[in-house]
């Protein structure tokens, strides 16, 4: 399976049509997205080309292949004009013969639940860490609001393998499990 996995687009139409055109442009089976959606939040500036109804066409168009969780910014009068849910705050997937847990990151799942892979956004900033002696947990970064000295950012997952890159084709991160 071949996973496009992103977090906190944060309604930016420029990076979520940039997020989109990757998916178009490789095979993907689909979309995972990790939280903060349309609204760009209350201690967060304006990311460029912030738009959400734009954001909102773009999405709808992909809704059968988005499986999505909700961020902190997220909001039930964001699910009135989406078509896909985006209420759950963690999703259980199994892909691989691996146990996935996706969740925004504003709370902490590391502990209530047995994955082989925790998957979360929130803080901005790409990450890979082993919290244990089976869970590998990785924060694709931000698609639109990049914190931490890091570029705009999402993660692709083939064939057990993490790889994050930059929108110019840069790798940040890459890691096989």
């Amino acid at each position: 399976m071949k996973l496009l996995i992103a977090s906190d687009i944060h309604g930016s139409y420029y990076f979520c049509e940039k997020l989109i055109n990757v998916y178009k442009n490789n095979n993907f089976d689909k979309i995972l997205l990790l939280g903060d959606i349309l609204y760009h939040g209350p201690r967060n500036d304006l990311p460029k080309d912030y738009n959400p109804k734009k954001v909102i066409t773009l999405l709808n168009d992909l809704s059968s292949q988005i499986i999505a969780v909700r961020g902190n910014c997220d909001a039930e009068v964001d699910q009135m004009v989406l078509k896909f849910d985006i209420l759950s705050e963690s999703a259980k997937l199994f892909i691989d013969n691996k146990v996935f847990i996706l969740n925004h990151g504003h709370r902490d799942y590391s502990k209530t639940t047995q994955q082989d892979v925790l998957l979360s956004g929130h803080t901005h900033i790409p990450l890979y860490e082993k919290l244990d002696d089976y869970t590998h947990h990785f924060n694709p970064g931000s698609v639109s609001i990049a914190k931490g000295g890091f570029k705009n950012s999402y993660m692709i997952y083939e064939n057990n393998k993490f790889i994050i890159y930059d929108f110019d084709d840069n790798i940040i991160l890459e890691k096989t499990i």
